[in-house]
């Protein structure tokens, strides 16, 4: 997957991710981010990158997301991985 490629799918998964009152939230208090802010960080791949990595916290939100959208399981993390800081790994 290249880097437009998963930019389209994170600000799916973005769009998805706001149609999700509860879960939304529990983004907006992770990250910080202020209602007013999500459509002008769409367009940052490193905050796109940050939804990814929100979204693949819990196969359950994977699975959703993959299942309202038509996408394969692993298409979120192969996404994450082509955007930046994707390539790091972390094991905790």
């Amino acid at each position: 997957m290249n880097s437009a490629a998963a930019e389209v799918l994170a600000i799916k998964a973005l769009g998805w991710l706001a149609a999700q009152d509860e879960l939304l939230g529990v983004f907006m208090g992770a990250s910080g981010v202020q209602p007013d802010e999500l459509r002008t960080k769409a367009g940052d791949p490193e905050f796109l990158g940050a939804v990814l990595d929100f979204i693949t916290m819990d196969d359950a939100w994977v699975v959703q997301f993959c299942n309202e959208t038509g996408l394969a399981y692993e298409d979120p993390i192969r996404a994450r991985q082509a955007l930046p800081g994707g390539q790091q790994v972390h094991w905790t």
